[in-house]
């Protein structure tokens, strides 16, 4: 009960390099007490016989790999405790057997991937078998395994002979070749666990027939050592791809539902790191990843198997929402290599299942269609996009509240792929999207951008999506006016209401997506004026600075001049950026100082794009601005700007459905370049009958930028 829940507590341990002399940090201290339980409770762990303590002390040693941090202290801790624990596997009494696979699980799952632990399942399986001092004073009464398999070897299970790169058995030794090229031992163990019959056994739960399975719980904590293998050393597990699909399609065969369920999640969790592999952003290897032929091939034979049944078992509801996740983790590449009836049965299975009443199915369903959305294969197809908009239509007015956020998450996603079709495919697209079902849309995501939090999250991006997707002809008309401005609107407030800080700098994004549409109306819109301000608002007065980062963005979106109104409007959005950098640095909040950087590049970037569209009419503020002590400031920010050579706007993970356009990560000689463009266009600049102080203000502007260049040379 101390271990528990202790990580926060124990997050502070470190013993990576040797204490001062003078005095003993607690840091230090710590780590020692960490050492002193493992030495305590493997101590125990030899010298107890009883199966009901055994359970304990291993249940204990499970807490604390779950929260220590092995990442802070000296390696060695888990290989030790990984040797010593592993007779245990063969013990006589299924619980001892089921809390060691737990004990496993938790030392494939802390701080996964861990380098001690890749090590260890790198290791051939002869090192870990035989080590000595190892191996309990009642080891002679663990090993019914071991026994019966050297004693018969000829009557070694068929189920072995059946998994391809299960070949070299658990119980017997491998020569370091082999061992090397070999799947983990722990994996091995896991899937003969869950597949092959016991011999022998005398265990009480069930001695008798030589073909019983494991107990069931025992194959549920296999299993569930297997998905936690999978999710955090998946490069070590993917050359047994064969083995999981063929040890969760006998699961998923099984009559017990919740071996039923643990083989759906294992699917799920390989599938996700087939994903992994292939996203964007991952730095694996194209040679190290899962050729997308074989991926194809593996799906193929999985959605030809017993999933299908598993989808339409409606007797169990958790199994079905559990065989719609899997669905949704097939790699996109993969899927459109699939054959047509089986890509139609996926999206035909989805489509029918959001009419379930079974929230946690329709749940799945839906969020398995916002991910399928997503996929290059199927976004341009304007039937399936459309029928996928009207079934989140319906489960976004739910009375469950999950159901809801998973549709308005689906719905953001949806609209997201609208946008992406706008850039690659063109106008087609958007005149063949029917006008009635992007106003219902619009109208769906304005409602729920009242709804609670998690589901507002998600609205607001849709409308931002949206309200960029319209086209000019749509905009005029009567139908969309009032939706139209009520969808601004419900920006505007959440921007400045009190909500989390997710939705509010979703909001901030959204506006800012809004804007890039060249026909909304920003010039003559009754909401511009609100709109901006509220931008202006947040930018200079919220505490949360990402949300400062996103309005800043926002506010440099219009890409003319005229959408920023008037002078005086041009003005305070300018005073509002100069006064949120001048700012940048005040918080009380020192976590907030890690995205300080991330604003001032943001901040900057704006102010430099107002110059960059601003006319005569807008160099007496300007040059006011500039000539006094804010110009001063703002100097120094923009030659920092400049010349920094790595783009300081902050990549954020939770303000989902946004693209970087906003060029933050353009070299310096780009920026600089941009700036001397500026200087010229204001150069070239004509007097339109302004007066005086537009001329003397453009001037003094041109000299603020002269010697801005110049300063940027002389660092």
């Amino acid at each position: 009960a101390i271990l528990d829940s202790s990580r926060q507590f124990l997050a502070v341990a470190e013993d990576t390099t040797s204490p001062r002399t003078s005095y003993t940090p607690f840091s230090f201290t710590l780590a020692t007490a960490i050492r002193e339980l493992h030495r305590s409770l493997s101590l125990a762990l030899l010298a107890e016989t009883s199966p009901q303590t055994l359970t304990q002390v291993i249940k204990c040693l499970a807490f604390l790999v779950s929260n220590a941090p092995y990442h802070r202290l000296r390696p060695g801790l888990l290989s030790q405790l990984w040797k010593q624990i592993r007779p245990y596997v063969r013990h006589r009494d299924a619980t001892v057997r089921v809390s060691v696979l737990t004990l496993y699980g938790a030392l494939v799952t802390t701080q996964a991937p861990l380098q001690e632990v890749q090590l260890l399942l790198q290791q051939p399986e002869e090192s870990g078998c035989s080590f000595p001092g190892s191996f309990t004073p009642q080891d002679s009464s663990l090993s019914w395994r071991q026994r019966s398999g050297t004693a018969s070897p000829a009557r070694a299970p068929a189920a072995s002979s059946q998994l391809s790169s299960c070949t070299q058995s658990p119980r017997l030794p491998q020569t370091p070749g082999e061992g090397a090229s070999s799947p983990p031992w722990l994996l091995q163990l896991c899937v003969l666990l869950v597949t092959q019959p016991r011999e022998n056994q005398s265990d009480s739960e069930g001695a008798g027939g030589g073909s019983a399975l494991e107990p069931p719980p025992v194959r549920l904590a296999a299993l569930q050592v297997l998905s936690y293998l999978v999710r955090g050393y998946f490069s070590l597990t993917q050359s047994s791809m064969g083995d999981i699909g063929q040890v969760s399609a006998r699961c998923l065969g099984e009559t017990d539902s919740s071996i039923q369920l643990h083989g759906a999640k294992l699917l799920e969790e390989f599938g996700t790191g087939v994903i992994l592999q292939y996203r964007a952003e991952s730095n694996i290897p194209e040679s190290s990843r899962i050729p997308v032929y074989q991926v194809v091939q593996f799906w193929s034979e999985v959605l030809s198997g017993p999933l299908n049944r598993a989808l339409q078992n409606e007797q169990d509801p958790i199994l079905q929402a559990s065989a719609c996740d899997t669905l949704a983790s097939i790699l996109p590449q993969a899927f459109a290599q699939l054959p047509d009836k089986t890509q139609l049965m996926c999206i035909t299975m989805l489509l029918g299942l959001t009419y379930i009443e079974n929230y946690l199915v329709k749940m799945a369903a839906v969020r398995a269609l916002g991910v399928y959305i997503l996929f290059p294969c199927l976004r341009e197809d304007v039937m399936f996009v459309a029928d996928t908009a009207n079934i989140i239509l319906a489960a976004i007015e739910d009375r469950s509240r999950n159901v809801r956020s998973k549709a308005a998450w689906s719905l953001a996603n949806l609209t997201d792929t609208l946008i992406v079709n706008m850039q690659s495919v063109g106008v087609d697209f958007q005149e063949e999207l029917s006008d009635m079902l992007l106003l219902k849309m619009l109208q769906a995501a304005t409602q729920a951008s009242t709804d609670k939090d998690k589901v507002k999250s998600n609205a607001v991006r849709v409308l931002g999506n949206l309200l960029h997707f319209l086209r000019d002809s749509q905009m005029t008309r009567s139908a969309f006016q009032r939706p139209l401005e009520d969808a601004v609107r419900a920006l505007i407030r959440t921007v400045l209401s009190d909500a989390t800080m997710k939705v509010r700098w979703n909001a901030c994004y959204a506006l800012g997506n809004a804007f890039r549409n060249p026909t909304l109306p920003l010039d003559s819109a009754p909401w511009s004026h609100d709109a901006f301000s509220a931008l202006c608002h947040v930018v200079t007065s919220c505490e949360n600075f990402k949300v400062r980062i996103k309005s800043a963005a926002a506010l440099a979106v219009p890409a003319r001049r005229d959408c920023y109104g008037d002078a005086k409007r041009f003005g305070c959005i300018w005073h509002s950026l100069a006064m949120a950098l001048e700012n940048s640095e005040d918080t009380n909040d020192f976590l907030e100082y890690r995205y300080s950087a991330s604003l001032r590049h943001t901040l900057s970037q704006a102010l430099l794009h107002l110059l960059s569209v601003s006319e005569l009419q807008d160099m007496p503020i300007l040059s006011t601005s500039l000539a006094g002590e804010e110009g001063r400031g703002i100097k120094v920010h923009l030659i920092k700007y400049l010349k920094e050579t790595e783009g300081g706007g902050e990549k954020d993970e939770e303000a989902e459905g946004e693209r970087n356009s906003s060029g933050t990560g353009c070299p310096p000689q780009q920026r600089i370049a941009g700036v001397q463009q500026t200087l010229i266009r204001l150069q070239e600049l004509k007097p339109g009958g302004e007066g005086v102080s537009e001329e003397r203000g453009k001037e003094m502007v041109i000299l603020f930028l002269e010697d801005l260049l110049k300063m940027c040379e002389e660092f």
